[in-house]
Parts: structure tokens; C-alpha cells; sequence
């Protein structure tokens, strides 16, 4: 890759990681605040359980459509006009599904959320692995972290909204023009990553390896419950607990803040006990956390235990990325394996929790979501780093800061 801040830029590098840090933030505060006003947009859209199950399907099917084009895209326009203008279509859809007023405006409103939401991702993921490789430090962890707090903010804004009965019209249109205005400053600063003009674009589609697979399948035990928190715990709270539409919200915020704070100190923690023993004791804390949720008989209860769900599951996407780089000679393809199946599972998991919801009870759902929890534990070992020599990456996919958890062999 050619452009962005020369090597030797420190203090460019330096305002690049902030300014990337600032677009995960951004991206994530659209999804704290669409998801606290889910339980207003079902009323407003006069739709059931199993039929918002249904249109939440939506954002997975506009992200599978159009998350393959943005590398075409960031490869034609390079990385930060790219990300400038697709930042931009994402915080704008944060309007879209409280205008929606049935199921089919809803559906529609949710594929176009989806879509932007995909490629948005995609590009500032992107950008952050390369900021990190130019930096010779890890920062992933604090990017997701800033997202996490992103998400946070967006949920707090959510929850004074609807404590207060605002109209989600107004709320999200506020926030989208808000949030669209920060994403335009903090893309100015982010790295103009460019490919040479006669370099080939990437290919559309390629099957990750194996192991990557695998990988995969860990972290989208986290990430399912990740998004089936974010987007059915409000809605639990006043279905099942009988909660007001505030401290529904609030449970929402309760989530994004656990994961925003595990994830700011994720790097520290992974150093001092290694890879594998956070992910099998976070599996533990997030499989507690559901089984609290799924037999808590108050309110506090069930926010205590949405909130252990975020503390354990928070560090394993940066760590199955890592984990994904060292298990093959394709790195950049296994990777991509592994965000694919993460983004799939974040985009699936709330019309999954919707559908078996509407055929049993939202504690079923979150039964489920408990016991997949379980599979952090169980599948830990599969994020063990691999003894030094053993897998060739090449420079422009090595993962910084991979010898500082090398201690954790003997996990």
C-alpha cells in the first residue's frame, strides 16, 4: 500500500490512530442509539416480536450484499475518501427505521441501515489494522473499546430520550446529523491509505482457510451475544420484567458500558494472563451473566447480568483477529474469514433471538444465547499464539504486538 503519514511521522501517525479512533466511536454511537429505541420503532411500526425478529434480518442481508464492494471501492477511491462518504451514508441511516411505518418501510429501512453499516466497518477496520502495522504497537483493542464507548454515548443519549418520551423521529434525526458532522471531522485526519493505480482490485469472495473457520466460530460465539443484547435487552426488560421504557434503556447502556471499559483495558489484561485464559474466564463470567439474566426475578438482577455478558465477551474479536493472522500463509484471507463470519453474527443473532422468541419466550432466546456463551470456553484454546517461526506473515498483515502474549504457550 502506498500513501498516508510517512514512516517516520510520528505525530502524523500519532493524529491518525486518534482520528481513527474518533470514526470507531462515531460508528459505534449510531449503534447505541438506534438500539435503546428499538422497543419505540416496534410500536411505531405496529409490528410483533417474530415480525421485528423478521425485519432485523435485514441489516444482515443489505451487509452480505454490500460488504463486498467496499474493498473495491477503498481500492478505486482510496481509504479515506471512501470512508468519508460511507461514514456519512451510515450515521444518516440512523433516521431511517424510526420513519418507517410498517413492516415492509421497517424492512427496507433496515437493509439500508445494514449496507451502510457493512461497508463503513469494513473500510475503518481496514484503516485501523494499518494504522497499527505502521505504529509497530497494538491499538485494536482500544479501537473496538472506543467503539464500545461509542456505543455507550449513543445508548446514554437513548435512554434520556425515551425516559423522557421523545419521539425517535426527532431523536435520531438530532443525532444522525450530530454524528454525521463528527465523522467528516475525524475522517480529515485518518490515514489516505491508496493502492498503485496499476495494482489489481481485491477479489469479491475467497474462502478462508480452515483454521480461520474455526477461529471464527469463537468469536461468533461472542459476537451473537453481543448483538443479541444490544438490540433485545431494552426489550426484555420491559416484556419480561415489566420495566418503564427508561430502565429498559438503561439496561442497553448497562451492557455498552461494561464492554467499553473491558475493552480499554483489554491489551493490559491479555498481556499479564494471555489470550487463552481471558477468553475461557470470560466465558465463564458471560455464561454466568446469561444465566442471570435468564432467572433473575427483578430488574437489577438482569442488568447485572447483561452487564457480565459484555465484561466476558468483550476482548475475543481482537483476539480471534490476531489468532487468524497466525494460522495460515494467507493471513489477509483468514482474517477476512474471520470478520466475515463476526459481522454475520452480530447481523443474525437479533432476528434469531426475534424468531425464537415469537415461537417460545425471550427467555429461551437468551437460554441460547447463554449456552453459546459457553463455547468461549470451550473453544479458547484455538487463540493460543503459535510458538515463534511457525507461520510466515507477511509484513503488511503482521499483527503488532503478537510477541508480548507469546508467554501464554503454556495456558
Amino acid at each position: 500500500m502506498g500513501g498516508g503519514a510517512p514512516a517516520g511521522d510520528i505525530r502524523g501517525l500519532r493524529r491518525a490512530r486518534f482520528a481513527v479512533a474518533a470514526v470507531f466511536c462515531v460508528h459505534g454511537a449510531v449503534t447505541g442509539s438506534f438500539a435503546t429505541r428499538v422497543p419505540w420503532i416496534q410500536e411505531h411500526a405496529g409490528v410483533s416480536a417474530g415480525q421485528l425478529g423478521l425485519a432485523l434480518a435485514f441489516p444482515a442481508i443489505g451487509g452480505s450484499l454490500a460488504m463486498p464492494m467496499a474493498g473495491a471501492v477503498s481500492h478505486r477511491f482510496g481509504a479515506r475518501p471512501a470512508l468519508r462518504v460511507l461514514l456519512a451514508l451510515w450515521t444518516l441511516a440512523l433516521v431511517l427505521p424510526a420513519l418507517a411505518p410498517s413492516l415492509l418501510t421497517l424492512c427496507f429501512a433496515l437493509f439500508v441501515y445494514g449496507a451502510t453499516a457493512g461497508m463503513s466497518d469494513v473500510v475503518m477496520n481496514a484503516l485501523g489494522v494499518e494504522t497499527e502495522r505502521r505504529l509497530h504497537r497494538s491499538i485494536m483493542s482500544g479501537l473496538h473499546g472506543m467503539w464500545s464507548i461509542g456505543a455507550l454515548i449513543g445508548s446514554v443519549g437513548g435512554t434520556v430520550a425515551a425516559h423522557l418520551g421523545a419521539d425517535a423521529r426527532l431523536h435520531h434525526t438530532i443525532a444522525a446529523l450530530v454524528l454525521t458532522t463528527l465523522g467528516l471531522l475525524a475522517c480529515r485526519s485518518v490515514l489516505d491509505v491508496r493502492t498503485e493505480p496499476e495494482a489489481e482490485p481485491p477479489p469479491r469472495f475467497a474462502l478462508p482457510p480452515k483454521s480461520a473457520v474455526l477461529i471464527g466460530g469463537v468469536a461468533f460465539c461472542a459476537v451473537f451475544a453481543e448483538g443479541a443484547s444490544l438490540d433485545w435487552s431494552a426489550v426484555y426488560l420491559r416484556d419480561i420484567l415489566g420495566t418503564s421504557p427508561g430502565l429498559a434503556a438503561a439496561t442497553t447502556t448497562a451492557f455498552a458500558l461494561t464492554m467499553a471499559v473491558a475493552r480499554l483495558a483489554g491489551d493490559a489484561i491479555v498481556d499479564r494472563f494471555g489470550a487463552v485464559r481471558t477468553v475461557r474466564f470470560g466465558g465463564l463470567l458471560a455464561a454466568a451473566g446469561g444465566a442471570l439474566v435468564v432467572t433473575a426475578p427483578i430488574p437489577a438482577l438482569a442488568l447485572t447480568g447483561f452487564g457480565l455478558i459484555g465484561l466476558g465477551i468483550a476482548v475475543v474479536v481482537p483476539l480471534a483477529f490476531a489468532a487468524a493472522a497466525r494460522s495460515g500463509k494467507a493471513p489477509a484471507q483468514a482474517i477476512a474469514g474471520v470478520a466475515t463470519i463476526t459481522y454475520t453474527a452480530g447481523l443474525i443473532a437479533p432476528p434469531l433471538v426475534g424468531g425464537i422468541a415469537d415461537l417460545t419466550s425471550l427467555t429461551l432466546s437468551f437460554t441460547v444465547v447463554t449456552l453459546l456463551t459457553c463455547g468461549l470456553t470451550a473453544g479458547a484454546g484455538l487463540l493460543r499464539p503459535a510458538p515463534a517461526g511457525d507461520v510466515a506473515v507477511p509484513g503488511d498483515a503482521a499483527i503488532p504486538g503478537e510477541a508480548a502474549a507469546s508467554g501464554e504457550r503454556s495456558a
